[in-house]
């Protein structure tokens, strides 16, 4: 049995509605990353320089070696770019994303963001690599972070992010239960939970666009007018998409050596003053979206198709192809993941396993399905599904006319294909199902085989969206 672990539908077309405070059309989040202070260095006891993130292009580290204009270039941002942006924001609701070390060397910026009521989230213990970090020592390093984090502010973080990260930070930031969300995402444009054993935790993705970062790679930013561009632009986008009914929330992502320069500080500003131009805005911490959702939307219990084995698989789904429990047996063996957890998804996987079968199997398929008003259903024995489809196409309630024309039809169409006449009943009514079955008779064979396994397939696709609900 093979498992994706990847969720690539997320909300899909529809996403649940934000409900955001006095009906704001978008959630506008701030972050402030502080780092400096918690960047590799042999002074923290790193074997190198830092080589991430500055205004030196295509910088590497210096092993055992200071580098001072790296050392420097993180200096502005805690020495003059930090109060640049606390004088710009001091009156919006920023989150910081702390490096622990970097606010334990920044009592007078603690201060700072203390008195601006900003949040100040975990950014990990030190602004280092995680990828190749054991599991173990990641886990020591997020509990010490945790711990110097409530010795240095006060109070211990509510919020997660270490950017950085290896395949086993959120699970591992999960299992500490301490945090409102993690932020190690860039998947959504809303908040959504991620199941971690039977810890559900709130994921509030981050931004990797919206982000002066790209000040400092290749492929970014070159001039605060580029960032402000792609930010309103941003903006605009969302702000629409709010005003029709789907709000989303927007991070914009600073660092206090990057957009703490005087140059891109001018453009920042000038966003700020064109967000705030817009009616319906709620700026807010992370925190305050984490708890909101929370409010708004718990996680709920569900069935997860992909996390079934294979008997309670094919006892769930083993009669949504009439008859045909191998089709589920099939499905459980493909690559399922969380993206099959939907009826959408689950029909993929059977479909997949319908079509690549034979065509004796298939016919089979089709012969497994009952005449429509025939016999079977006079006598009470078909399926609770088919029962039910037939029913509400009002073919229990048909007149002795009626009943003959279609069981004359039905004998027909047998005669003729091999196999009975099959339609979504649910996509039809008594009248629309008697002009269909007049219309297809005389179809040749081939054709009215491929017609009834498209037929098969939506009836498949209805009885899952009532199973499993979407």
């Amino acid at each position: 049995m093979t498992r994706y672990p990847r969720d690539m539908t997320g909300y899909g077309a529809t996403p649940p509605a934000a409900n955001w405070p006095a009906g704001a059309k978008i959630a506008m989040q701030i972050v402030l990353n502080y780092e400096e202070g918690g960047e590799n260095n042999v002074l923290h006891g790193d074997p190198a320089s830092e080589a991430f993130l500055s205004e030196i292009t295509g910088a590497a580290p210096w092993p055992d070696q200071r580098h001072w204009n790296m050392e420097t270039l993180y200096e502005y941002g805690s020495r003059a770019g930090f109060w640049r942006l606390h004088r710009l924001m001091g009156d919006l609701p920023v989150t910081v994303y702390g490096v622990a070390t970097a606010l334990a060397r920044a009592p007078e910026q603690v201060a700072a963001m203390k008195s601006a009521a900003w949040e100040i989230a975990s950014h990990g213990l030190k602004w280092v690599e995680h990828k190749d970090m054991p599991e173990d020592v990641e886990r020591a390093q997020m509990a010490e972070a945790i711990r110097l984090h409530r010795e240095v502010t006060g109070e211990a973080p509510r919020g997660w992010y270490t950017g950085r990260c290896s395949n086993n930070t959120v699970r591992l930031a999960a299992e500490t239960g301490q945090f409102a969300y993690v932020a190690d995402s860039y998947a959504d444009d809303l908040p959504y939970w991620m199941r971690f054993g039977r810890k559900d935790q709130l994921i509030v993705p981050y931004t990797m666009d919206c982000n002066d970062m790209r000040f400092a790679i290749q492929a970014g930013f070159t001039t605060g007018d580029q960032f402000e561009s792609y930010l309103k632009d941003s903006f605009d986008v969302l702000y629409a998409e709010g005003g029709s009914g789907a709000p989303k929330m927007l991070s914009i992502g600073l660092h206090c050596r990057l957009m703490g320069r005087p140059g891109r500080a001018a453009a920042l500003a000038r966003v700020i003053d064109y967000i705030k131009s817009h009616e319906d805005v709620w700026f807010a911490t992370r925190l305050q979206i984490a708890e909101h959702w929370t409010q708004e939307h718990p996680p709920v219990a569900q069935t997860r198709p992909s996390e079934m084995g294979r008997e309670a698989f094919v006892a769930a789904f083993g009669g949504i192809f009439e008859h045909s429990p191998w089709i589920a047996e099939g499905a459980h063996a493909l690559e399922l993941g969380p993206t099959h957890d939907t009826a959408q998804g689950v029909h993929n996987a059977l479909a997949r396993v319908f079509r690549s079968a034979s065509d004796a199997q298939r016919l089979a398929v089709l012969n497994a399905h009952p005449d429509l008003a025939g016999k079977l259903a006079a006598a009470g024995q078909l399926t609770a599904e088919s029962t039910e489809e037939q029913a509400g196409a009002g073919l229990d309630l048909l007149t002795d006319q009626e009943r003959e024309t279609f069981q004359a039809l039905n004998a027909q169409y047998v005669a003729r294909h091999g196999f009975p006449f099959i339609i979504a009943v649910k996509d039809n009514d008594k009248a629309s199902i008697l002009a269909a079955f007049q219309r297809r008779i005389d179809n040749d064979r081939d054709t009215e085989f491929s017609e009834a396994c498209r037929q098969v397939e939506r009836i498949a696709q209805l009885r899952l969206i009532d199973k499993l609900a979407g």
